[in-house]
């Protein structure tokens, strides 16, 4: 008998766990429908508003749990550009450019969502992406382990305007992509964002975009102009600066004519590893 009542307790014991759970989660999903309400009615302006604080509260997360924020008086320090005797051979530079071009059409494309006109959302947005590139470094200025740097904010800005330069330019944006190709196979570093050992950035110019080129099997190809460093994090390893040209597949292209849009639509920021024929040469 007392077997039996412990199987009927046990019982109880998991309905009532399961019931308290379903309540709970019943709970969450109308508080969030009811915050997903009040986001609606917000007036646009608001909206932009908003996410630039809720990017500010991000980054200073990111920052502290992985950049050192706050822990030093603020500072600045000359960084230099791609000579071979910096941090990390220039590769940061193009990151800071790279971060901040993608936000800008980010930002663009969520602002034209809540009811901007294509321009003004894209004029918008590259403003909140310079600002929020502002934010990252007026954290590194108070980082014991970074700087405020005069070099990663002029190009982070240039970042910023190459993304609304693209967004407002739709015959540009057919021909150029920037794009960032991260193999995780390396050595990989536990924040990806500063991960340039197994980072590569590169400036796709696809063939597509030119009505001047008619042959069908040629407007699937696409000529690369990249840059990337190696050994900068590795004392013992020997540092290399590669510029490379390459030859690729615009594999965008190919998805979005089989209706996958969102694929489609990533793959102009991401380029595929092995998927393009690289010359390269080491400037060291």
């Amino acid at each position: 008998m007392s077997s039996i009542k412990n199987i009927f307790l046990l019982l109880a014991t998991l309905l009532s766990v399961t019931t308290s759970q379903c309540a709970l989660a019943l709970d969450f999903t109308e508080t969030w429908s009811r915050l997903g309400d009040k986001w609606s009615q917000l007036d646009k302006r608001d909206k932009v508003l908003y996410s630039n604080l809720g990017g500010v509260l991000l980054i200073s997360a990111w920052g502290v749990a992985n950049w050192d924020y706050f822990e030093g008086s603020p500072h600045a320090d000359t960084e230099g550009w791609f000579e071979k005797d910096t941090t990390s051979g220039g590769a940061d530079k193009l990151g800071h450019l790279y971060s901040a071009y993608v936000a800008s059409h980010a930002l663009s494309s969520l602002y034209e969502s809540w009811g901007y006109g294509s321009r003004e959302a894209a004029l918008y947005a590259a403003w909140s992406s310079f600002g929020l590139h502002a934010f990252v470094e007026a954290g590194d200025s108070m980082s014991a382990t970074y700087g405020f740097s005069y070099e990663d904010m002029i190009i982070g800005s240039l970042g910023s305007y190459l993304g609304y330069l693209t967004d407002t330019n739709p015959d540009l944006a057919r021909k150029l992509d920037l794009r960032l190709e991260y193999d995780p196979t390396g050595d990989n570093d536990t924040d990806i964002f500063t991960d340039y050992e197994n980072s590569k950035y590169l400036v796709a110019l696809k063939l597509d975009g030119f009505e001047s080129v008619r042959n069908k099997y040629l407007k699937y190809l696409e000529l690369h102009l990249g840059y990337y460093t190696r050994g900068f994090d590795n004392p013992s390893e020997k540092n290399t600066r590669k510029i490379y040209l390459g030859i690729g597949i615009n594999l965008s292209r190919i998805f979005a004519e089989r209706s996958h849009r969102k694929t489609a639509t990533f793959l102009k920021y991401f380029q595929v590893p092995y998927t393009y024929v690289e010359f390269d040469n080491d400037i060291n």
